[in-house]
């Protein structure tokens, strides 16, 4: 199987930066689009941001030059670089990934844990 594994989340003034890590591990051949995705108390879960394979990236409009998603495919892990944050921003984190699986297992959608993002005032 494979496992999403978050890290990076904390409590941040308004204006600061975190760094959100996410590494995916297990019977992995290949990794199509990862993406991360936050849900505020009371909210849907919405899309932050997303790169596919071919390095093609959206944001939401939201978070589009504050934040900054990027992917490492040798240690099969996607970070988010958010800079300038906000109070609206405080959420739970979770990164996605579409993964094609060794031995030709198929390709499923894995989610991680969540990782609480939390900036003050």
């Amino acid at each position: 199987q494979v496992r999403l594994v978050e890290s990076g989340g904390g409590l941040v003034q308004a204006g600061g930066s975190l760094r959100l890590s996410c590494a995916a591990s297990g019977k992995i051949f290949s990794i199509n689009t990862s993406g991360w995705y936050r849900q505020a108390p009371g909210k849907q879960r919405e899309l932050v941001a997303q790169i596919s394979s071919d390095g093609t990236i959206n944001y939401a409009d939201s978070v589009k030059g504050r934040f900054t998603i990027s992917r490492d495919n040798a240690k099969n892990t996607v970070y988010l670089q958010m800079n300038s944050l906000k109070p609206e921003d405080t959420a739970v984190y979770y990164c996605k990934a579409i993964v094609q699986q060794a031995n030709y297992g198929g390709t499923y959608q894995y989610w991680g844990q969540g990782a609480k993002v939390t900036v003050s005032s």
